[in-house]
């Protein structure tokens, strides 16, 4: 419980502060006047005043915020506009968008520093052949007598000299597959393996093995790339679930809330310090994502206001965006609640 705690603690104040310090910089950078750093939303539980800037410590866990002259915000507070040259509304649109886009841009800095450190710590991981790294549990392979070390020559008597041809044999085979296989022993055995359809990706057949693979040193191209590719590959990732929501394949019940990431930050956590930090990296993108999109509350809402502004060109009433503001906090709680009510199912259920 102890372990579960302090590890949600880390990823949420990580990923807060990492965001919100990305806003911060970025309006110092363009001569904006940092009224407020806060970690977590009102009301305030601590705070200590640091030239210009109040930082907080705030009672809900929710995000955080980082509240700039003239601007309303997340404080859910009417901030007079007085057109002082450090106010957040004496800028060019460019300027604006620049701050408002930074968190995120934070977001998937840490996730990219992650995943390439690791990668430059743990080397990159190569298949050995068609050699059997893990079978996994309650799957076809582990039933068959499928074992760890096992060398997969044939599928339907055609040969697999690679992984690739291996999965590519197996997805497209039909309900059975047989495999002929030697065993580290140097026995030569046949296997008849049911095959289940997968349920990730694209539609296709599978029965439970992993490949085994050796770690070698990686290059300092292949750690950028890394880093660079997790980033993009999540996003997309991401962006299949939302368009599943849409189309219906994705389930909301599939989201995880404060509970549902304390839960994770807890299983993760105990498998080691390399997937922990893998989940804050994956998290890190999540909330980046999360926040970018075009909702009131979040980043994505704010750079909307700049856009319709630059249009119309004139500000909209900051009565109306405290109003939006608002709405858009309440509907976020609300999220949260309905998302937290489906994290409490799991854990019963489980």
């Amino acid at each position: 419980m102890l372990l579960t705690l302090a590890a949600f603690i880390v990823t949420v104040g990580v990923i807060v502060i990492i965001h919100e310090f990305g806003h911060f910089v970025a309006a110092r950078l363009t001569g904006m006047r940092v009224k407020r750093f806060s970690i977590g939303f009102p009301p305030k539980m601590l705070s200590r005043k640091i030239g210009q800037t109040e930082w907080m410590i705030s009672w809900i866990p929710l995000g955080g915020y980082v509240q700039i002259a003239g601007m309303v915000d997340e404080s859910l507070e009417e901030d007079g506009i007085t057109g002082a040259p450090d106010e957040f509304m004496s800028k060019n649109p460019l300027q604006k968008t620049f701050v408002l886009s930074a968190g995120v841009l934070m977001n998937y800095l840490l996730a990219f520093v992650l995943v390439a450190m690791l990668t430059a710590v743990y080397g990159v991981g190569e298949i050995e052949g068609t050699t059997v790294g893990d079978v996994i549990p309650d799957m076809p392979a582990a039933a068959a007598g499928v074992q760890v070390g096992d060398r997969i020559v044939a599928v339907n008597s055609v040969e697999t000299p690679t992984w690739r041809a291996l999965v590519t044999a197996i997805g497209g085979a039909g309900d059975t597959v047989r495999f002929t296989l030697e065993r580290a022993t140097g026995e030569s055995v046949e296997l008849l393996i049911p095959t289940k359809a997968s349920e990730e990706g694209p539609p296709r057949r599978v029965v439970g093995i992993v490949p085994k693979t050796i770690a070698r040193a990686a290059t300092p191209g292949e750690v950028v790339n890394r880093g660079w590719s997790y980033c993009s590959q999540k996003t997309t990732e991401i962006l299949r679930f939302f368009g599943g929501l849409v189309t219906g394949r994705s389930s909301f019940s599939d989201l995880a809330g404060p509970i549902g990431m304390a839960r994770l930050s807890g299983e993760t956590a105990r498998l080691g310090p390399s997937v922990f930090l893998q989940f804050i990296a994956f998290v890190s993108v999540s909330i980046g994502f999360l926040n970018i999109l075009p909702l009131p509350v979040l980043d994505g809402g704010h750079i909307v206001y700049v856009i319709v502004e630059a249009i119309r060109k004139r500000p909209i009433p900051t009565r109306v965006k405290l109003r939006i503001q608002q709405a858009g906090m309440a509907l976020l709680l609300a999220l949260v609640v309905a998302v937290s009510y489906h994290d409490i199912l799991r854990i019963f259920s489980n």
